[in-house]
């Protein structure tokens, strides 16, 4: 049992921090360094490396679908109208692609592809005769 609340416990810190690559990521996607969307591309890069950083080093495909379901909910509560009226992700013109719909479709596609991903390969163990 004890084993158990350790993965809990894993699982909710790394929802945690997957919410504050979320919000970091929503809020800088939408820089520009002239045509050049370097917010997204960052957003995009740090959360990728982040979600295989965690897969990678716990061995563990829900602890990175934890820290995806953290990123993407704060993509969601921060993508919406504040309580002030302020929108950080604006709606795009019709018919355009915006880095804020670019993002909010990558944060997922991150996820399932990351946390589907087989698990590397054990070496079988020697055989002694």
């Amino acid at each position: 049992m004890k084993g158990s609340w350790a993965k809990v416990v894993s699982w909710v810190v790394a929802a945690v921090i997957g919410a504050v690559f979320g919000v970091a990521g929503t809020i800088g996607q939408s820089s520009f360094v002239g045509p050049v969307p370097v917010g997204l591309l960052v957003a995009i890069i740090g959360t990728g490396a982040l979600l295989l950083a965690v897969r990678l080093l716990t061995e563990d495909r829900w602890a990175a679908v934890a820290t995806g379901a953290g990123a993407m909910l704060a993509t969601l509560v921060f993508s919406g109208r504040g309580p002030g009226g302020s929108v950080v992700v604006p709606a795009p013109e019709s018919g355009e692609l915006s880095t804020g719909v670019i993002w909010t479709i990558a944060v997922p596609l991150m996820v399932g592809i990351i946390a589907a991903w087989p698990s590397r390969a054990t070496p079988a163990p020697e055989r002694t005769n």
